[in-house]
């Protein structure tokens, strides 16, 4: 039987389509003004490195370990627990930290006490006023989660800068380390060298007594003990300056003569060569500092994007008020109470807010290309520190070669001199080529070292907080915050 037009259920059923559309029309805001993805970031690393047999082996936590020093070992663990800038940068990741859990807090329901006094505008008499007021805003449009995601930015940022502190310490530690044991040991063979010159000196003082020599000879070689002893500056000052850039980097006024007294320059060896992903670049500060930016600008985008629709919430208050004249109460405290929703509706300021959003949106544009470049500057410099120790080893190889027959020749002559068979002069000639050759591997094994040293710094080796030893923490947390980082 057909419903007549006069039934009940007719004039009820354009309410019902009504009531559907506008939930409808409600539900597709609320999704369309929902949290926008953090757009995933591209990878820039390259599926291995062009110095691939000189990559080093993915121990990037205790890397300075491959050069078997204890005494450096002991100077590494110094500094990363006394060094003031990296002390400095953890009370950053505590201070955003802190104000991470408050973000998680802000859209959560908010009591307050107040008191409030004003008097009539005749000033014959006055209102006291006390009362708790309550507030909630429900974070919708996204607010809340964009909200989440600036903080746990600004937290991945700060932890970022945290391990770039720490990469910067060990790096620095280990470099001033290696530079100090090769200014001593550089210090004795110059030492020794100044000995030989004044050695020379002596005997052509003799052979000029006995008219074996011309006194222009004993000249030169007076001009070069002179040499030899000024060649000992360089070194002192080195030694001079490395003391005090390790007391430094270990937070003390005074260099600690248990930690950096004399020492020979440790020897890398073969030890920590191997293949390793490129993608460890990944593991670089700079590269998970800027990683925290987008998901930062991904949040203030959102933020933006929020703040063109509507605030909602719920609102009340209980106060209480009295009318005072003088000490004298006239009327006891009368209590009332509010409640209904808070709504905040922009209207006339629709350009500013849109101008926000597209300059949001640039921004969150310039963070990505931002990361981008940070991979590839990484990659760049990367490959240049596998270049450079490659070639440090190389010409390390290459002068340990020549010194083998110098050291054989000085153990000839010194034994040919021994028999009668060479005189002081062939004896210092061999001597005087033999410290050359020493130098010159010395310099070479200090150069190699220096280049392990950039490039574990490179690739952002150092020890993980305690907080990441499983792992990521604000990596983590950044995922969870924007549901698709990568």
């Amino acid at each position: 039987m057909p419903i007549s037009a006069s039934s009940p259920s007719a004039h009820l059923r354009p309410c019902r389509i009504a009531a559907r559309a506008a939930a409808v029309a409600v539900a597709t805001i609320l999704a369309g003004c929902a949290a926008l993805p953090v757009p995933p970031l591209p990878d820039e690393t390259p599926a291995r490195w062009e110095q691939a047999n000189a990559a080093p082996a993915p121990d990037l936590r205790s890397w300075w370990k491959a050069f078997h020093d204890p005494a450096l070992d002991r100077v590494v663990d110094a500094a990363l627990a006394d060094n003031l800038n990296l002390a400095q940068s953890i009370a950053r990741v505590e201070a955003a930290r802190s104000l991470a859990g408050a973000s998680e807090r802000s859209h959560l329901p908010q009591v307050n006490f107040h008191t409030y006094a004003e008097p009539t505008p005749d000033s014959s008499a006055s209102y006291f006023q006390f009362g708790f007021d309550a507030k909630w805003e429900f974070g919708w449009f996204g607010r809340s989660v964009n909200e989440r995601r600036i903080a746990m930015g600004n937290l991945d940022a700060a932890q970022a800068d945290a391990q770039s502190a720490r990469v910067s310490v060990v790096a620095e530690t280990v470099k001033t380390y290696l530079e100090l044991r090769g200014a001593q040991q550089r210090l004795a063979l110059l030492d020794g060298v100044a000995n030989d010159a004044q050695r020379r000196t002596d005997l052509l003082a003799t052979r000029v007594r006995l008219r074996m020599a011309a006194p222009g000879e004993h000249v030169r070689a007076q001009a070069q003990v002179a040499a030899a002893q000024a060649a000992l500056a360089e070194p002192r000052a080195t030694i001079a300056r490395c003391r005090h850039q390790l007391a430094a980097l270990l937070g003390r006024a005074e260099p600690d003569d248990a930690l950096l007294g004399e020492g020979a320059l440790p020897q890398l060896g073969d030890a920590g060569i191997a293949s390793a992903p490129a993608d460890l670049v990944r593991t670089r500060p700079d590269v998970r500092r800027a990683e925290a930016d987008v998901l930062k600008s991904a949040g203030e985008l959102g933020i933006a994007r929020a703040d063109r629709l509507p605030r909602l919430g719920l609102g009340g208050a209980l106060t209480y008020a009295a009318r005072v004249i003088g000490h004298t109460r006239l009327s006891n405290a009368d209590g009332i109470v509010t409640f209904g929703p808070a709504i905040e509706i922009p209207l006339l300021d629709w350009g500013i807010r849109q101008a926000a959003v597209d300059a949001r949106d640039a921004q969150l544009s310039a963070s990505v290309f931002a990361y981008r470049q940070a991979v590839v500057d990484g990659i760049a410099e990367a490959e240049t520190a596998l270049a450079a120790l490659e070639e440090q080893r190389r010409r390390e190889v290459a002068l340990a070669q020549a010194l083998d027959p110098l050291e054989r020749e000085a153990q000839a002559v010194a034994t040919r001199q021994r028999l009668g068979f060479a005189d002081g002069f062939d004896r210092l000639d061999a001597d005087a080529a033999l410290a050359q050759a020493k130098l010159e591997t010395l310099a070479a094994q200090q150069e190699r070292g220096l280049a392990f040293v950039a490039l574990y710094k490179a690739l952002g080796g150092a020890p993980l907080p305690p907080a990441d030893a499983g792992g990521s923490s604000e990596s983590r947390a950044s995922q969870s915050a924007s549901g698709v980082m990568r």
